[in-house]
């Protein structure tokens, strides 16, 4: 089978955009100008495409269709679509490239969360019986988390609230970035709680925004990119959608995406991880130790377009491989409630 690697990376800024009609074609167009310009090729030099994102997000049917006006009508496009975050379509684009059957691909993903109330929207991804009609919304759930791995003596507000003034100040050099700048742990100690134990630090923000990946095989990869970052272990794995069937203060499905995609010996890590004591749960799953970088870019504290943010979080990862920040890095991706699905992409740059 052919190696694959990420040559190609563009985002759009993270913004919380609550006027004006911006659509994902309008998201898209301009990143796919980028990521597509940068590497000298053009629509018809793409040998599929593939898309995440949600019509729930969007409150209308079929809205992936709408968007792949972005794309044009000719030539015609081998094209799929998945309905989370467009980490799970690079996974799809991967397996493609791997048949042989084509040697580039281009994935994307979009969101525009503040069309309605994220945190009402997000209960439809829970048990439609059980759960849902109780209407949990997305910030109590992740406190009642937060909580049980504090009792539990997992983490402290105090290593939440240091996450979230280390992640802002690392935001300070993205220029994509929503939130950045320099905060005090204390300050942000006294703020008062959103869904105790969680402040508003703690929590990413409402985001707008949409990200590109293109990936190629074998010798494509080598024409197309100086420095690719090739994928030596990709891997996916779900814990169970019940709550009360699982323990919210572990994440067994990181921890067996991890070791399938070989997260040993990685020195930079973007974890997607959109409430900080979740950061500190995934580090764990992970064994991360201190030598690791994690969320250079700020992560999705300081950006969450939804369902592009853990492509985000790998295409950030492959950046460092391409620019020789990096040897060896490591993408996390999560879909669905409290960590419930994870994805692990280990890319690495060859000399």
């Amino acid at each position: 089978m052919p190696d694959v690697a990420v040559v190609g990376f563009a985002q759009t800024p993270s913004v919380r955009s609550t006027t004006g009609t911006t659509n994902g074609v309008e998201m898209l167009v301009p990143i796919f100008h980028e990521v597509l310009g940068g590497l000298g090729l053009s629509k018809s030099d793409i040998g599929f495409w593939c898309s995440g994102s949600s019509d729930y997000l969007a409150g209308r049917a079929f809205s992936f269709v709408s968007a792949v006006d972005a794309i044009g009508a000719f030539p015609p496009i081998m094209e799929s679509h998945v309905e989370m975050d467009a980490a799970w379509a690079l996974y799809e684009a991967w397996v493609k490239l791997l048949t042989g059957e084509v040697d580039t691909a281009l994935v994307y993903g979009f969101g525009k969360s503040s069309a309605g109330q994220l945190r009402r929207v997000l209960a439809m991804q829970l048990d439609p019986y059980l759960v849902t009609p109780l209407w949990p919304d997305s910030l109590g759930l992740a406190g009642i988390q937060a909580r049980l791995g504090i009792e539990s003596g997992l983490w402290s507000e105090r290593a939440m609230a240091e996450v979230a003034v280390r992640s802002r100040a690392d935001a300070a050099y993205n220029a994509n970035a929503q939130l950045s700048g320099e905060f005090d742990v204390d300050a942000l100690l006294t703020e008062p709680y959103l869904a105790d134990p969680l402040r508003k630090s703690d929590c990413a923000p409402v985001t707008d925004g949409a990200a590109t990946i293109v990936l190629a095989s074998g010798d494509r990869a080598r024409e197309l990119c100086e420095r690719p970052a090739w994928i030596t272990g990709i891997e996916h794995r779900v814990d169970s959608p019940a709550f009360g069937a699982r323990d919210l203060t572990t994440s067994p499905s990181t921890v067996a995406a991890g070791k399938a995609a070989g997260a040993d010996g990685v020195t930079v890590a973007e974890l997607h991880a959109p409430f900080t004591h979740q950061e500190l749960l995934l580090r764990q799953a992970l064994g991360l130790g201190d030598e690791v970088r994690i969320n250079p870019s700020g992560g999705a504290l300081c950006g969450n377009p939804m369902f592009a943010s853990g492509l985000v979080r790998i295409g950030e990862a492959a950046r460092r491989v391409h620019n020789g920040e990096a040897a060896r890095v490591l993408g996390h991706a999560t879909s669905g409630p409290l960590l419930q699905q994870n994805l692990v992409c280990v890319m690495e740059g060859r000399d």
